[in-house]
This record gives structure tokens, sequence and C-alpha cells, in this order.
């Protein structure tokens, strides 16, 4: 029987800090989620949230098959993490340097079947492979080697349920116009912002990593 301490690695603030941010930065699915949502609020774009967090969890259990497998090649795994790193520093930069945009406010009257929004989620997270090396980044860069298969699971079930929740609390809060003006209005600084940190966090581990090989 595994105690809570047990199940939650020294790292998993990090993470989860990490990952929420990444949350924050607007992409391929959050356009897709806020248009339907914008149109058929919580409702019709609900099972929509339900497919983007099973892509996201089919590429976790992926990543953190294959960090199983590299934690036994130490040369490989460090690589990967330098990798890793390099990569949230090129995300963070693509964010700050992304151009302004702004969310498509029409109006459309039938809502789709909860099969055809499930599809439709599912086929946008699992056709950007940004979110493969992104979890494996998160898992390899921030976690390290010195965690179990269990703390692992933990943490790919907890960022499941923080793409399930975050999804769901912005198709339910977006159908308000305020909040669409002053997503309109302040996207592009969302963006920058979760740039600068991931930027911030690409350096400090690739500093961190090349201080300890040197």
């Amino acid at each position: 029987m595994f105690t809570l301490a047990q199940l939650i690695p020294t790292a998993f603030p990090a993470l989860v800090l990490a990952h929420f941010v990444a949350l924050l930065s607007p992409g391929p699915d959050f356009f897709l989620l806020t248009g339907h949502a914008i149109r058929h609020r919580l409702a019709g774009s609900a099972f929509i949230c339900l497919g983007i967090a099973t892509g996201n969890a089919v590429y976790i259990l992926l990543a953190i098959s294959g960090w199983h497998g590299l934690t036994q090649q130490p040369w490989l795994f460090t690589a990967v993490e330098i990798t890793g790193a390099l990569y949230l520093c090129w995300l963070g930069y693509q964010l700050i340097r992304s151009p302004i945009r702004q969310l498509q406010l029409q109006q459309q009257t039938h809502a789709l079947t909860s099969g055809r929004q499930f599809v439709i989620g599912l086929s946008s997270a699992l056709l950007n492979p940004k979110n493969a090396l992104f979890y494996m980044s998160l898992l390899a860069v921030i976690l390290g080697n010195n965690v179990t298969l269990w703390q692992q699971g933990f943490c790919g079930v907890w960022m499941f349920f923080a793409v399930l929740g975050w999804d769901l609390l912005i198709a339910m809060l977006i159908g308000h116009h305020r909040l669409q003006q002053v997503l309109n209005h302040q996207l592009y600084l969302i963006e920058r912002g979760a740039g600068v940190i991931l930027t911030g966090f690409g350096l400090a581990l690739l500093f961190h990593k090349l201080n300890f090989i040197s």
C-alpha cells in the first residue's frame, strides 16, 4: 500500500507549475475549444474537452513508457534532458514572438453530437505532435530519473485531470461576453507571459544540466 508521500515526487510542484503555464498558453486545442464553446456553451463542447484530455493522456502514457526505457541508458537520458530543455526554450520563444490573434465570435445554432465532439477533440490533440515532445520534456527534464513508475503514473493522472478541468472551465466561462472581450484584448499578453516563463524554465534546467556535466 502506497502512502501519498510515496506517490508524490519532490519535483511535483515544479511539474505542476510548468504544466499549468503550458495550459495558459493558447494553442490549436484552445482555439478549437473556444470556437465551439462561444457558439454552443458548455453543453455543446464538454465532450471536446474530454477528447482533448484523452489525446493528452495518450501522449502522457507514451512519454512514461519512453521515459522508463530511457532511464536504463544514462547518456541517452541526459541527451533527452538537454533536448527537452532546448524544446521548452523554443516553445517559449515561439509564444513570445507569436502574432496577435483574436477569438472567433461567430454564433451557430446547431451543436455537434457528443461522439462527434469527442472525435474532434481527440483528433486535435493527437494530431499535434508537440504534445508528445512536451510531455517527454516535462517528465525527463523536471522529474529526472530518480522517480518511480508509480510516481510517474500519479503525475500522469494529475496532468490528465488538469487538462480536463482547465478545458471544462474555459468552456463554461467563455460564453460570458465580458470574458470574451478581455481575452480578445489580453490574449497576446497571456501568450508572451507564458513564453517568458517556459523559456526561463528551459534555460534554468539547461544551465543546471550543463554545469552538472562539466
